[in-house]
């Protein structure tokens, strides 16, 4: 047993570090009074080795479509996939980290460049646990299908629902990261009995769970506005990243590389994927 970056007792390894995580899925790390008192108490470092191992596993959950292609199992292609996502997301991270810290600055936060990466790969996490949770959902569509074009487009939709849920565990635990620095909003007026003050600030320091908004503190229009223009800016760094290292599924009609050409766009390719399909 160890004394963690929270203050609290932890065990080492592997079980630590998902404990972490599981903890942020609940909405433990992420409360008004415990970001007020510690911040958002997360070790980078030991997330980060969650996000690769749960970003493996559903890179091999990819690459199981050609594991049973139709022209015979290309095993490559899963060891492939499984580098690619951690590299994927982690290689996104890197580009649009500075913009998100500036952008942050920009509407008033105060928080530092560590705080905002802490922020980041806490996202990351949120968003590689709803991938792998969907993994297996993918790994059977995989085996139930030759159909490259309609895995393609299965992916990018499972990518979106994840991320989806990623950004909006950034939005919420940055808005409230930002509250939490601030001070304290006063009791209504007429002051209440002694007692019900206090009350009344437990009640509103604790969302029921990480992804809902805190209850009577809305998000500034300018601060919805600046993180929209930042999940635009992310989702076109990360989808044209994903073109950049593909291939991730392997298609049955192209012999395995680890790298394809420089050519087209991400945005072009999932037109081409639909036209396939339905035309």
């Amino acid at each position: 047993m160890v004394l963690g970056e929270d203050g609290v007792k932890g065990e080492r390894g592997l079980r630590a570090w998902f404990r972490d995580l599981d903890r942020i899925l609940g909405g433990d790390l992420t409360g008004l009074t415990t970001l007020r008192e510690r911040g958002l108490g997360i070790s980078a470092r030991r997330l980060s080795a969650c996000v690769v191992i749960l970003s493996m596993v559903y890179g091999a959950c990819m690459g199981t479509f050609a594991a049973f292609g139709s022209k015979g199992p290309n095993l490559m292609q899963v060891v492939a996939s499984m580098i690619k996502v951690p590299l994927l997301f982690y290689l996104t991270l890197l580009v649009t980290l500075p913009s998100l810290y500036v952008f942050n600055a920009l509407v008033g936060s105060r928080l530092s460049l560590a705080a905002v990466l802490r922020l980041l790969v806490a996202s990351l996490g949120v968003n590689v646990a709803v991938l792998a949770s969907l993994g297996p959902i993918v790994a059977f569509f995989s085996v139930c299908t030759t159909s490259y074009p309609f895995m393609v487009l299965f992916n990018v939709a499972i990518f979106a629902a994840a991320g989806a849920f990623g950004l909006r565990f950034l939005l919420q635990t940055l808005h409230r990261l930002n509250l939490a620095a601030s001070p304290r909003p006063a009791p209504p007026s007429p002051p209440p009995p002694p007692g019900a003050a206090e009350a009344w600030v437990e009640v509103e320091a604790e969302p029921a769970g990480p992804l809902e908004a805190v209850p009577d503190r809305a998000i500034a229009n300018h601060v919805r506005l600046v993180f929209r223009i930042w999940v635009v800016v992310f989702g076109l760094v990360g989808a044209q990243m994903g073109w950049v290292l593909r291939p991730f599924i392997g298609n049955p009609n192209i012999p395995f590389t680890w790298f394809r050409a420089r050519e087209s766009n991400f945005f072009l390719a999932v037109l081409q994927a639909f036209s396939h399909l339905f035309g």
